[in-house]
């Protein structure tokens, strides 16, 4: 089954650039100027990955990430954002918003292609898994997470987290008791190194708790070290 990518780029020479260069990886591809159009193209031809420009003419690719994880037709869809925003905190806005990955221009045509193609097949084996049962729930206090459906419930009631939430707080109960850095998690939830304010962590697992509602104190601070999951008994 031939696999579908929508581009959503107002730069009509970027957009052919990666069109031509896509489909002969063997991806279906469909371009779009405007946030509208690209939702359009979307709903109609249901593809596995879209690239989506931040900067369109009509609304800003943020803001057409957030319609696509609020509609559940669209919400798994994977999202490439290509921007020419490269700092710190622009990256972080987008995974925020539901990115699933961030290439910042100017980009080398064979590495954007390798990203789709990747992020394409994570995608497929994630569906794969989940018409599977592997029983596997990771739980901490009351708080349940399925890794496959990424479910989230607490004392047994569905509970909604933003993309960046939920991937911090799968990373914590993983291994309950253990400290994460703030360096750790920053490297493995935000897939950022280097120099980069640590305070950001620290935002995140205050919005984590708020959003985790009775079961906040399940991510504790370890003052000087980082933040774990409580380890029950």
């Amino acid at each position: 089954m031939e696999r579908r990518v929508v581009i959503i780029e107002d730069e009509r020479d970027v957009s052919r650039l990666l069109e031509f260069n896509l489909r002969g990886a063997g991806f279906g591809v469909t371009c779009a100027g405007t946030g509208a159009e690209g939702l359009a193209a979307i709903k109609a031809n249901s593809p596995d990955v879209v690239i989506l420009d931040l900067m369109l003419p009509d609304q800003s690719g943020y803001d057409v990430c957030k319609t696509l994880r609020g509609d559940p037709p669209t919400a798994e869809v994977g999202v490439l954002m290509l921007t020419a925003k490269g700092e710190p905190e622009d990256r972080i806005l987008g995974l925020e918003v539901g990115a699933d990955d961030y290439v910042v221009k100017p980009f080398v045509v064979r590495e954007v292609v390798l990203r789709v193609t990747a992020l394409a097949n994570r995608l497929a084996e994630r569906r794969a898994r989940g018409t599977q049962s592997t029983g596997t729930i990771l739980k901490a206090g009351p708080i349940e997470l399925d890794p496959v459906t990424h479910d989230v419930k607490i004392n047994g009631a569905p509970t909604q987290l933003r993309p960046l939430e939920y991937k911090l707080l799968q990373l914590l109960v993983s291994d309950p008791g253990r400290v994460f850095s703030r360096e750790e998690l920053l490297e493995q939830v935000w897939e950022m190194r280097g120099d980069i304010n640590t305070r950001t962590v620290d935002v995140h697992v205050r919005r984590l708790r708020v959003s985790l509602g009775p079961a906040a104190d399940v991510v504790e601070t370890v003052h000087g070290f980082g933040y774990r999951a409580r380890r029950d008994g």
